[in-house]
């Protein structure tokens, strides 16, 4: 069955997302939390409908070293690390090669807290936290970083996404103070199947988003020549 795509792209998306989000309207001390990259697309819309500020809160997926887009485990930051251990085993990924895959990706990920001015915990200490994605699939990722922001203690923490896989949902919900989604569905495999444009979301794009999320601020990272990554995740 061909999959009809229900947004022509990520600030679509966005906007749809921020309709069924009105109660968060300039609610005190609030934020928008984005998962870089393409996550940061859909929660600057958001942010900016809502009027609230927007941070962006870094996380990796943890990848076969011969698939890329095969999803094994995830990691963020306070050492949340996560693994999918029946897949894990089952496509034979050994100590050795989780080793430098956690390594890999905990240098990309401290990469993208510093480039993209993540908070510390403390600062989102007994905040309302609205989390946003592009969308959620095996969920590991999305898990991980719910994991990490929980340290925080925050007297809110709800998941906000356009398409989420059922099954994961109802798995994550009691985690959640709500969660809300524009579609639940069945099975789902590939979250750029349900927008017309799925690109890749640079650094630089990010940094444009979040400059003009929360203001022009001088920023040294958003001016400073860096080798960038290609990965779109």
């Amino acid at each position: 069955m061909v999959q009809t795509a229900l947004w022509p792209d990520r600030r679509h998306a966005g906007r749809a997302l921020a309709q069924q989000l009105s109660n968060w309207c300039g609610r005190p001390q609030a934020l928008v939390v984005g998962l870089p990259r393409g996550g940061i697309v859909v929660a600057a819309e958001v942010a900016r409908q809502l009027r609230l500020p927007l941070a962006s809160w870094a996380v990796r997926k943890l990848a076969h070293p011969h698939a890329p887009e095969l999803a094994l485990g995830a990691m963020a930051p306070g050492g949340v690390l996560i693994w999918d251990e029946d897949n894990a085993r089952s496509y034979g990924l050994d100590s050795p090669q989780r080793q430098r895959l956690e390594l890999e990706q905990r240098q990309e990920l401290e990469r993208r807290q510093q480039l993209y001015g993540d908070p510390p915990l403390a600062a989102l200490r007994h905040r309302p936290l609205l989390v946003v994605d592009d969308g959620v699939a095996t969920g590991l990722t999305v898990r991980a970083a719910l994991q990490s922001l929980r340290q925080a203690e925050p007297n809110a923490l709800v998941l906000a996404v356009p398409v989420i896989d059922r099954r994961v949902a109802a798995a994550i919900r009691p985690q959640l103070d709500g969660l809300v989604a524009l579609a639940e569905v069945d099975d789902l495999w590939a979250v750029g199947a349900w927008y017309q444009r799925f690109e890749p979301v640079s650094d630089r794009e990010v940094l444009r988003l979040m400059a003009a999320g929360n203001g022009d601020r001088a920023s040294s990272a958003a001016t400073a020549p860096r080798k960038e990554r290609s990965d779109p995740i």
